[in-house]
């Protein structure tokens, strides 16, 4: 007969255990929601089954004549506890044996032991522990009322995850390591029917070296003498917020800044007893003279200092103490002109698609680093000629107006793509084509992306038809419905063309546009949570665009849209980023499907950064005196400032840039952490950058 399912207290919630000692459902105190995916629940069960509950998993062993994996799912021995459960999975044949110690009180508590139990060393290339966080879009509502973002950091003995539930509010799941280490995590289960509408299951690695060797700055291989052992464990707590995460914790590498201009110096501070050494990257560690930092008795007296560049790079570091080792990591970007005129003649020389016989052989195109070749027209729109790929005219412009490359060069390629514009993507009554050569449906994301560049026309040239196109597109997506949508920088967008309209003579245009513009605003206060689906259920570029709509039309009618609305509604977009100590995550919004999309390589996971957290940075840098404190202000501003920062990361010296780096170790058991080959959309990463100069001060 079954053993029955158990609950049990889990601080001020609750856990419910299957019979076989796996955890079924984690109750959030003051949800009532699971914060793991539920295999009883229909919708996730759709994509979650008991192979993949809490704290199954898989070893690979290095074996003579190859790797052999080894999954553990049904236990050999259950043993009950009072406060938990202990588990044992056996694999004689192999000579290993995992012993797994669960417990539950005001904190839930696991121990993993691998143990060797046969009579030669072991080689373990991989371990990993599944944590199906119910990280997922089923709808907005749902994701705001039932569902976490996963803040992972695979930062050795310093790692841990914070489950922070999708609106922001307290409390949070936090995952601390107490022993071993933990330098990699991984995701599985992401395919076109689930889609960009969940994350996939997380699998947490001590090592995965097997399957991904170079990740994460190098993965260890365990090696296990014979009757020896393999151990590690961790804390999970309900924390408030996230200093109450990391007061539970005792890091041994700090970082106050991760992100700095190649020649500026990152403060440091350690708790290791090796002092942290560089393993990767243009720069070294300045701890001369050694200052003694404030004493604490957890963790002992450590050390302050510098880490400075020698160049822009990322720089890996590592800290040991007591037989254990963290990581951090810290990216020295070029200064932003530089990085902007190098990537603007990549474009112009390679990402043009000149060799074309009609007026679309002045559309920018992507590019694939494997082969040098441009891609050819396709029905797969995220590779196409129009849609993102207006950052790359867009870059241009801003490049050609501060003075930046070769101007009449820019002018040149500029011109004639302009020509294109108005034969190809944009017709006379303001309608925004999706494909210049495939009749697909209308697309309302690309039209303020057009009315922006258009409007950006008229101020290189003068001429006002553009600017008269410009509004065209703008009053066409209304037509069309864009009330009930929320395009990308539309706000800023609308108002800036309205103060063009007035300066050239046509006030009454600009206040209509002001008024299609705050009833907009109206309509998503009156919406709340029940934000409609876009292209992907609920996500950042969802939350974000809300944001920003709402703070343009609180400039322009208070009444419409009040500043406690917005109040309301930043911890949503928030909650999206971590804090851990890698540029490429710090203050990073999830994203999780645009190497599928957008890249060559087809990968779905988390792609970290992704261009399109620059739209959080414009909500942060934009946000209104009087909205929140002006304490937290200064922090949301620096965190703007970092995002932008942090994006620089995925230009190349040489111009060329990636659409998509895929961050996980692996993704479906193929291994990752890298860049994706293809240059595609990733210049709205710089766009946004020149819109905020103050980001970038000299």
């Amino acid at each position: 007969m079954a053993e029955q399912d158990r609950e049990l207290r889990f601080g001020a919630g609750s856990v419910r255990l299957a019979g076989d000692g796996s955890v079924l459902r984690v109750v959030h105190p003051r949800t009532g929601r699971t914060v793991l995916l539920d295999d009883s629940d229909p919708a996730d069960g759709a994509v979650h089954d008991p192979s993949r509950r809490w704290g199954k998993g898989f070893c690979i062993v290095q074996a003579a004549d190859g790797p052999r994996g080894l999954r553990w799912d049904r236990p050999d021995t259950v043993t009950w506890t009072e406060d938990g459960v202990q588990l044992v999975h056996a694999w004689p044949e192999h000579g290993l044996r995992l012993e797994v110690d669960r417990r539950f009180d005001d904190h839930w508590t696991e121990h993993y032991s691998l143990i060797n139990t046969g009579a030669e060393p072991a080689r373990i290339g991989s371990i990993g522990i599944s944590t199906p966080w119910r990280d997922v879009y089923q709808s907005s509502a749902d994701s705001l009322g039932g569902a976490v973002h996963a803040h992972v950091w695979p930062g050795g003995a310093d790692a841990y995850v914070w489950a922070e539930p999708m609106d922001g509010a307290g409390p949070g799941l936090g995952l601390v390591l107490i022993t071993g280490e933990l330098w990699a995590y991984s995701v599985e289960s992401r395919d076109t029917v689930s889609s960009s509408n969940i994350r996939g299951h997380l699998y947490l690695h001590p090592t995965d070296q097997a399957r991904s060797p170079d990740a994460f700055g190098g993965q260890p291989e365990i090696m296990i003498e014979a009757g020896g052992r393999y151990e590690w464990s961790w804390r999970l707590s309900w924390c408030d917020d996230r200093a109450g995460l990391q007061a539970d914790r005792s890091p041994l590498i700090t970082l106050d800044a991760v992100v700095a201009e190649a020649g500026q110096a990152v403060p440091i501070t350690t708790t290791a007893t090796t002092l942290p050494e560089l393993v990767e990257g243009p720069g070294h560690i300045g701890l001369s003279p050694l200052r003694q930092a404030q004493d604490d008795a957890s963790t002992g007296s450590g050390h302050e200092g510098m880490i400075n560049s020698d160049g822009p790079g990322v720089i890996e570091l590592r800290a040991t103490r007591d037989g254990r080792t963290a990581r951090a990591s810290v990216f020295f970007h070029r200064p932003l002109r530089e990085v902007v005129e190098r990537r603007v003649a990549f474009i112009a020389e390679r990402q043009v698609a000149a060799e074309r016989g009609d007026e679309s052989a002045a559309a920018f195109v992507p590019y694939d680093r494997r082969s040098g070749l441009t891609t050819l027209p396709t029905v797969w729109r995220d590779w196409n000629d129009v849609r993102e790929r207006v950052a790359m005219p867009l870059l241009l412009q801003q490049a050609r107006a501060l003075g930046w490359g070769d101007p009449a060069g820019l002018d040149e390629v500029l011109d004639r793509h302009r020509a294109f514009v108005l034969n190809r993507v944009v017709a006379a009554d303001g309608t925004v084509v999706d494909d210049s050569r495939h009749a697909v449906h209308t697309r309302l994301y690309n039209f303020p992306w057009y009315a922006r560049y258009l409007a950006a026309e008229h101020d290189r040239t003068g001429n006002s038809a553009d600017l008269d196109l410009a509004a065209k597109i703008i009053e066409r997506y209304y037509a069309l419905g864009g009330q009930q949508f929320l395009a990308f920088g539309l706000g800023g967008i609308v108002a800036g063309l309205a103060e063009k309209l007035i300066t050239t003579g046509d006030p009454d245009r600009a206040e209509a546009l002001r008024g299609s513009l705050i009833a907009h605003g109206r309509h998503f206060v009156d919406v709340a949570t029940e934000l409609p689906s876009h292209e992907v259920n609920y996500e950042q570029s969802m939350v974000a665009p809300l944001l920003d709509l709402m703070i343009n039309v609180h400039r322009l009618d208070p009444n419409a849209v009040p500043g406690e609305e917005i109040a309301l509604r930043l911890p949503w977009l928030t909650a999206f980023a971590g804090d851990q100590p890698d540029a490429r995550l710090r203050h990073i919004p999830i994203r999780h499907w645009d190497g599928y999309w957008f890249g060559a390589e087809r990968h779905w996971g988390d792609v970290f950064p992704h261009y399109w957290t620059v739209l959080s940075a414009q909500v942060f840098l934009g946000l209104p005196e009087g909205i929140v404190p002006d304490e937290r202000r200064a922090e949301l501003r620096d965190q703007g400032a970092a995002i932008l920062r942090a994006n620089l990361i995925n230009f190349a010296d040489d111009g060329w840039a990636t659409c998509a780096f895929v961050y996980p170790s692996c993704v479906n058991g193929n291994p990752t952490h890298h860049a994706d080959p293809l240059a595609n959309d990733q210049d709205w990463a710089l766009v946004y950058a020149l819109d905020h100069p103050e980001a970038f001060p000299t």
